[in-house]
């Protein structure tokens, strides 16, 4: 048996199994489909020293 041989059964098991989390391919969760202007979000967020607020954020949604 070859080293890299030796080296996979003594891993063997202790490998994340992502396939059986992640059953359609994706990494994360699928979008709601709303659409903001990220740029000009950034830029206020900037501005303002603080994240936005649910209302302030409302004024960069795409519709």
């Amino acid at each position: 048996m070859s080293f890299v041989e030796t080296e996979i059964n003594n891993y063997y098991g202790n490998v994340i199994d992502l396939e059986s989390h992640a059953k359609d391919g994706r990494l994360t969760e699928p979008s709601d489909c709303i659409r903001f202007e990220w740029r000009k979000m950034i830029e206020e967020v900037k501005r303002l020293g603080r994240p936005l607020t649910d209302d302030e954020s409302e004024k960069f949604k795409i519709k």
